[in-house]
């Protein structure tokens, strides 16, 4: 059996999953920035407007469906954003395969927690508030 070293480029390259696959995830990211532009700024705009607000004023506003929901919104889009281009870095500039194997579960499982921990915080708030 030939070791990855000796084989051309294209015995590299086959088998290592469909050129399709890079598109999904291309396509994911831009969406996702779309999206993450209209919630960035009516978060950066709702921050301004509760600026100096004590603790039940802002508990009371993201009590109210509308902010919960585009609050939440913003969480998972920036979490999902943020998962695929991490993947891209470790990807692009990880050599080590156990190494970049390693790095590509904590990036999921790191994302997924977080965003689990931001939807958990707007849910207790949103119900205690």
């Amino acid at each position: 059996m030939l070791t990855p070293r000796m084989r051309s480029p294209l015995g590299r390259a086959i088998g290592l999953g469909s050129a399709k696959e890079g598109v999904d995830h291309w396509w994911a990211q831009r969406l996702t920035a779309i999206a993450l532009v209209p919630l960035a700024l009516w978060f950066v705009v709702g921050v301004i407007r509760l600026a100096g607000a004590d603790l039940p004023v802002f508990a009371a506003w993201i009590g109210h469906p509308l902010p919960a929901t585009l609050l939440i919104l913003l969480i998972v889009a920036t979490s999902y954003h943020g998962a695929l281009g991490l993947q891209v870095v470790i990807e692009d500039y990880v050599g080590n395969d156990a190494l970049r194997f390693t790095l590509l579960i904590i990036n999921k499982l790191a994302s997924i927690v977080l965003a689990v921990l931001g939807i958990f915080a707007i849910v207790k708030i949103s119900f205690t508030g």
